[in-house]
C-alpha cells in the first residue's frame, strides 16, 4: 500500500487541471453575475431558502451578493496562475461553501462537487508547477507528486458516476417516461427540438446514460479503450450542455479526463516540455496516518452518504428525504399545488397566504411540492407574525405529482407546520404514504 499510494509520479495531470479548473470558477462566478442569476436567485428574493440549520447565512444585502461572486471570480484567475495558491484556493472553497448553503432553490450537483472539489484542490500541491508561486520561489518548484493524489479525484469521480448510474435503474428511467417529459421542455429548441421528441433518442439517452456513466472511469483507465470514452465523453458532456444548460459541470467533467492519460501525454499537450525523469521511488511523508485517516473518513462518508436514504420511511422519490449530496441526477420532475391557512391561536381568525407576496414564481413552485420548502416557508410566515405580536397555527392542504405520475395529497392537512421541528436524520411524518389513493 505504501508503494502504491506513497511512490512520486509527474505531477503534470494535476498543473494542467489545476487551470482548467480556476478558469471554470471564474466562468462559474463571472457568469452568474453577467447572466443574472445572482440577481434572481440571491438578490430580488425577499426570503431565500437556506440549508435548514444554515438560518444565520444570508445573502449581503444591497450590491454585496454581487462583490461576493466577483472576488470568486478573481480567486478562480489567482487559482489558474498559481499565486498564492493555498490561500486563494481555500478562500474559494469556504466562500463556495457559503453560497451553496445560503440557498437551494436553484439546487444542482455539480455545486455540491464544486464544494468538495474546492477543498480538495485547496490542500493538493497543484502550484508545484507552471504557477507565479514557483516562478517567485524557485526551490519550491517540482515535478512530481504523490500517487495517492491522482486516485483521489479518481476515486472521487467514479463514486460521483457509479451512483449516478445506480440511481437510474429504476422505472421512470427505463420506461423512458422522465426523459419524455424532460425532453418536452426542450421542444422549442432550434433544429434539434424536433429530434429531442423521437422515442428513439429518448431509448438511447436512457441506455448510454446508465451505461457511459457506470463505465466511464473504468474505461478511461483501460488504455484499450482509453480514447474511445475520450470521444464519448465530449459527446456526452457536450449533448448535455447544449440540452439541459448546467453550467460548467461538462466542461469540468471533461477537465477531469486529463488524470486519465499519461503524465508525458499531458506535458507534450499542454505544457510543451518533455517529461522529467521520474523514478516511482515511495516516499513515505512524516504525516503517512494522518493523510490515511482524512482520506479514509472522507471517503467513508463519502459512500455512505448517497445511501441514507434508504434508512427513511418511503420512497425517497416521492419524500425527496436523502435525495440531496447522493448524486441522483435528471431523476425526478415535480409538480404541486398548495393553500397555506394560517389561524391566529387568540382570535381564531383565518386566513390564506398568497405565495406570490412573499416569493418568486420559482420559489412558490419549490414551496408547493418539496417538503422543505414547505416547512421553511411555515416557519418564515409564523415569525412574520410574530412580528405583529400574533401566534399562529400554519396548515397546508396540497397535492403533489412526481413525473407522469397523478396529483396525490402530500401533506397532511391536520399538522400544525409552525409546531413542528423539522428531523433531518428521521422521516418527517406530516409527509403522507406515496401510495394513499388520490
Amino acid at each position: 500500500m505504501n508503494s502504491f499510494l506513497f511512490k512520486k509520479i509527474d505531477n503534470a495531470q494535476l498543473v494542467v487541471f489545476r487551470v482548467f479548473y480556476g478558469l471554470l470558477v471564474s466562468a462559474e462566478c463571472y457568469g452568474a453575475i453577467a447572466t443574472g442569476w445572482v440577481r434572481r436567485t440571491l438578490v430580488e428574493p425577499k426570503f431565500t431558502f437556506n440549508f435548514i440549520g444554515f438560518d444565520w447565512l444570508q445573502p449581503l444585502p444591497g450590491n454585496g451578493m454581487y462583490i461576493y461572486f466577483a472576488i470568486m471570480g478573481t480567486l478562480g484567475v489567482l487559482i489558474t496562475l498559481g499565486y498564492k495558491y493555498r490561500f486563494s484556493a481555500l478562500t474559494f472553497a469556504i466562500m463556495w461553501t457559503g453560497v451553496y448553503l445560503m440557498q437551494k432553490t436553484s439546487y444542482n450537483n455539480h455545486y455540491y462537487l464544486l464544494m468538495l472539489l474546492g477543498y480538495i484542490m485547496a490542500f493538493l500541491p497543484a502550484n508545484r508547477d507552471y504557477s507565479l508561486d514557483a516562478k517567485h520561489n524557485p526551490s519550491f518548484r517540482s515535478t512530481t507528486m504523490h500517487n495517492w493524489v491522482r486516485w483521489m479525484i479518481i476515486l472521487q469521480l467514479f463514486i460521483v458516476y457509479t451512483y449516478a448510474s445506480i440511481a437510474k435503474l429504476y422505472n421512470d428511467w427505463l420506461d423512458l417516461s422522465i426523459i419524455e417529459l424532460l425532453m418536452k421542455s426542450k421542444a422549442d429548441y432550434y433544429v434539434i427540438g424536433d429530434l429531442l421528441q423521437q422515442k428513439w433518442v429518448h431509448q438511447i439517452v436512457a441506455v448510454f446514460g446508465i451505461v457511459y456513466d457506470l463505465l466511464v472511469v473504468p474505461a478511461l483507465l483501460w488504455k484499450p479503450t482509453r480514447k474511445l470514452f475520450l470521444y464519448l465523453s465530449f459527446f456526452f458532456h457536450l449533448f448535455n450542455s447544449i440540452v439541459f444548460q448546467i453550467g460548467i459541470f461538462p466542461y469540468l467533467a471533461l477537465a477531469f479526463i486529463v488524470f486519465f492519460f499519461p503524465p508525458k501525454s499531458i506535458r507534450s499537450t499542454f505544457l510543451k516540455r518533455k517529461s522529467e525523469h521520474v523514478d516511482n521511488t515511495p516516499e513515505i511523508p512524516k504525516h503517512k496516518h494522518l493523510i490515511l485517516s482524512v482520506l479514509s473518513i472522507y471517503f467513508l462518508v463519502q459512500l455512505l452518504l448517497p445511501l441514507r436514504h434508504h434508512t427513511f420511511q418511503d420512497d425517497v422519490l416521492w419524500t425527496e428525504e436523502g435525495h440531496r449530496l447522493s448524486w441522483r441526477m435528471m431523476l425526478r420532475s415535480r409538480a404541486g399545488t398548495l393553500r397555506m391557512q394560517v389561524i391566529d391561536k387568540e382570535s381564531g381568525k383565518m386566513e390564506y397566504i398568497n405565495l406570490k407576496d412573499h416569493l418568486t414564481n420559482k420559489q412558490s413552485r419549490k414551496v408547493a411540492c418539496y417538503p422543505d420548502f414547505t416547512w421553511q416557508f411555515a416557519q418564515y410566515i409564523k415569525k412574520e407574525y410574530a412580528k405583529n405580536g400574533q401566534d399562529v397555527q400554519i396548515f397546508v392542504k396540497n397535492k403533489v405529482k412526481v413525473n407522469s405520475a397523478k396529483y396525490i395529497d402530500f401533506i397532511d392537512p391536520k399538522v400544525d407546520l409552525a409546531s413542528v421541528p423539522w428531523k433531518h436524520f428521521a422521516h418527517n411524518d406530516w409527509i403522507l404514504p406515496s401510495q394513499q389513493e388520490e
